[in-house]
């Protein structure tokens, strides 16, 4: 059977873990060349390995989307390594909560950084690229953008005020694209994530911290909050990140060629 995807590139930002990594596996198994996007070497390094050893194409890029400069960079070095681009999916993130009483300034400009203007920049520059295509007809396949978002973007969620914000302002950025973008052939939609078993929201009684980019950002979520967060889920349970990855892959088939401007709500069913 042919693979869906075959001979196609896809661009992941945030590919070295947890949704991000399973959505560059998913675009690889299916015949995608990834060029895994990382802040962390490490991390990042490991899933081009895991790319390869089941014989698929990566490459990696090593960096902050948050840099200003940083889009124009990514679509440099997708042409440059694989000559054309098809598919991108804007994963990158992080989570720093805290009521809106006790955020402070950089609480909330590094969501709205992280969630919203990064991925504009990045959007911007891939635009351009694909807009250029349009022009040349070069190619008359479709072009796919995923953003991938959360049920916090949609409809809120205690503690979170910075990142429902960003996740609500990527959400009306992938609508008005669809609008503004269809001329040029390119589907815009975005996948909303509910509950989903990554390092953000493993159980853990005391504060887990990471660093991202510098910032010490507490992660994780108290097992009985997590608990009760799964039984509000109608399927009564987490997804795993196989699963996120394969609400995002529904966007990058033909299936989905009249489809933009849409968001998948991949929850099982919890809506906070």
């Amino acid at each position: 059977m042919t693979a869906r995807l075959d001979g196609q590139v896809a661009l992941v930002t945030g590919a070295g873990r947890g949704i991000g990594r399973a959505v560059a596996l998913k675009l690889a198994k299916e015949g995608a060349s990834v060029l895994v996007s990382e802040l962390d070497e490490a991390p990042g390094a490991e899933t081009v390995e895991l790319i390869e050893a089941a014989n698929g194409k990566a490459e990696l890029l090593v960096g902050d989307v948050t840099e200003p400069d940083f889009g124009e960079h990514l679509v440099g070095v997708a042409l440059e390594s694989f000559g054309r681009i098809d598919v991108l999916v804007n994963n990158a993130g992080a989570i720093w909560n805290s009521t809106i009483l006790k955020a402070s300034d950089e609480q909330w400009e590094s969501m709205l950084e992280l969630h919203a203007t990064a991925p504009f920049r990045i959007l911007r520059a891939v635009g351009r690229h694909f807009r250029e295509m349009a022009k040349s007809d070069e190619r008359t396949e479709p072009r796919r953008i995923v953003n991938v978002s959360s049920i916090s973007g949609l409809f809120g969620a205690p503690s979170e005020a910075s990142y429902s914000a960003a996740k609500g302002a990527l959400i009306s950025l992938t609508r008005t694209l669809a609008k503004e973008w269809g001329r040029y052939g390119v589907r815009v939609n975005c996948v909303a994530f509910g509950l989903i078993d990554t390092r953000l929201t493993q159980p853990s009684e005391e504060p887990v911290s990471i660093d991202v980019g510098g910032r010490e950002m507490k992660v994780g979520l108290n097992p009985d909050t997590r608990e009760i967060l799964s039984t509000m889920t109608p399927l009564g349970r987490a997804g795993t990140v196989e699963e996120a990855a394969g609400a995002v892959f529904l966007f990058c088939i033909p299936e989905a060629d009249y489809i933009t401007g849409e968001v998948l709500v991949c929850s099982g069913g919890l809506r906070i």
